[in-house]
């Protein structure tokens, strides 16, 4: 199992380049970043009862990702989540075809749909059709990294015959990992993607039926994600935790379910007002995070 870092940058809060630095120094193999471009005032934010500043404040992830490829030699670089509905595809595919460039291979393109109705809205996105919207950009993307003259024709996406370089360093393209949850998510991984950022909930209620997984149900999720990909004759997918799952599934458990990748949080969506990781202090948080890793993998 991989150790990775997970770092929501805002203006707030310490340097993504001074948190790149120190997560290479320190040993962990990746780093991964969030996306919203905005939050709109009239967003209905499920699990606060207001928009905490983070949201609103997040770094733009490709540009932050680069920043980070730039200062390193080894760590790879993610998003968890890039929202896919929202982008443009075929500037999606030319910034990360670019930045697996800079790194020399290092990208991991986490995907997902998006929870933000007035987000999704904003960028002219219906959310009663993002589902649709995400697999045929993904499709688009997957077809412009890939071949030398690419087009896509779907009921959303339209790309005629184009060229379009610089094609991706990894073969065929970067890892895509598909966030989320409910009923279809397993089907979406094998179908188009290369593995699965569970959002796993702690402490779930039925009324977060669809946009989480509960941890009671985690294990038997897994299996039958390895199960559909066998069948279809995929890859084994991998699998992407947050470490918080720690308190109900042990790391010995998490091995044997075929998690491949936990990630630990560097601080978290504090206020303005929290001063409480800045640059100076990220070193010492990393030697924090490195003990409880070596601890863990034992």
């Amino acid at each position: 199992m991989e150790f990775g870092l997970t770092y929501s940058p805002a203006h707030y809060n310490a340097n993504p380049i001074v948190v790149a630095r120190e997560a290479e120094r320190f040993g962990f193999e990746s780093l991964f970043v969030p996306e919203h471009s905005h939050m709109p005032l009239a967003t209905d934010f499920p699990l606060a009862p207001e928009t905490p500043m983070g949201y609103k404040s997040m770094y733009d992830p490709f540009v932050t990702l680069a920043a980070c490829a730039a200062v390193t030699e080894n760590l790879k670089v993610g998003t968890s989540i890039a929202l896919i509905p929202q982008r443009d595809p075929i500037h999606t595919a030319k910034e990360v075809s670019t930045l697996d460039r800079i790194s020399n291979g290092r990208v991991v393109l986490g995907i997902g749909a998006g929870w933000n109705a007035e987000e999704m809205e904003a960028h002219g996105v219906d959310p009663n059709t993002r589902f649709r919207v995400m697999r045929e950009k993904m499709e688009a993307i997957k077809i412009l990294w890939t071949e030398e003259v690419a087009e896509y024709h779907g009921r959303h996406v339209e790309i005629p015959p184009t060229w379009q370089w610089p094609k991706p360093v990894q073969d065929p393209h970067p890892p895509i990992l598909m966030g989320g949850a409910g009923p279809n998510v397993l089907n979406r991984v094998v179908n188009y993607c290369d593995g699965w950022l569970p959002a796993v909930h702690l402490n779930f209620t039925e009324d977060l039926r669809g946009r989480f997984t509960p941890v009671e149900e985690f294990a038997d999720e897994a299996a039958k994600l390895h199960r559909l990909a066998e069948e279809s004759g995929r890859p084994r997918p991998q699998i992407q935790c947050s470490s918080e799952i720690l308190t109900r599934i042990p790391f010995g458990q998490l091995e044997e379910i075929g998690v491949t990748r936990l990630m630990m949080g560097v601080g978290g969506f504090r206020d303005p007002e929290n001063t409480e990781i800045q640059d100076a202090d990220i070193p010492v948080y990393m030697e924090q995070l490195r003990e409880h890793r070596d601890k863990l993998a034992g």
